[in-house]
């Protein structure tokens, strides 16, 4: 059978989680569920996306490329969605996505294909945006506090949904979330499209 049109499937990338417990892909889940995309099949089940961990800032780098290959081979329309943090070294959101271009470029990606990739990059750790999430404020220049509460973490992706529907002004939003808000918006415009 061959792709189907309809279909628009989210695979996420991450470099958290590829030892030990991350929170990572209970978050990223609960965000797409709760934001409950009508081009995601299946819309239902625990998890909606696949969540694929690799490593190091280094290893992401170079697996960008690949894994948006394997997203292209799935056929159908499928998107390469890429989490990661961003150390004190990446001043923003651009740097990072910039340092992954160069690669991208270099092993034969176009620009084409590398704008279809939505970046979400969290300044120190995602437990930053959970702290702004849950307590109204975070200093991104410090890592956020350690999350094990799965809960916690599935309430503040349901909270960050919220704030996506509403498209009101956030005060306070820390900039990578701003950033990396953007990143989603310009994907649900696209998908509105196909």
């Amino acid at each position: 059978m061959g792709p189907c049109l309809a279909e628009h499937r989210l695979y996420a990338f991450t470099r958290e989680g590829k030892e030990g417990r991350s929170i990572d892909p209970i978050f990223i889940n609960a965000l797409l569920k709760a934001l409950n995309p009508n081009w995601i099949r299946p819309p239902k089940g625990s998890n909606i996306i696949a969540v694929r961990g690799c490593g190091g800032r280094s290893e992401l780098i170079r697996m960008v490329p690949i894994e948006l290959k394997r997203c292209e081979e799935a056929g159908g329309n499928t998107t390469l969605m890429v989490w990661a943090d961003l150390d004190h070294d990446m001043k923003d959101g651009n740097q990072l996505r910039e340092a992954i271009w160069k690669v991208a470029k270099s092993l034969g990606v176009t620009q084409d294909q590398f704008d279809k990739v939505v970046f979400a990059f969290a300044k120190d750790r995602l437990e930053n945006w959970i702290e702004f999430l849950l307590d109204g404020a975070t200093d991104e220049t410090r890592e956020g506090p350690r999350r094990n509460n799965g809960s916690d973490v599935k309430k503040t992706a349901r909270k960050l949904a919220d704030i996506c529907f509403s498209g009101s002004p956030v005060p306070g939003l820390p900039p990578s979330l701003v950033w990396s808000c953007k990143n989603w918006q310009a994907l649900r415009e696209r998908m509105k499209k196909s």
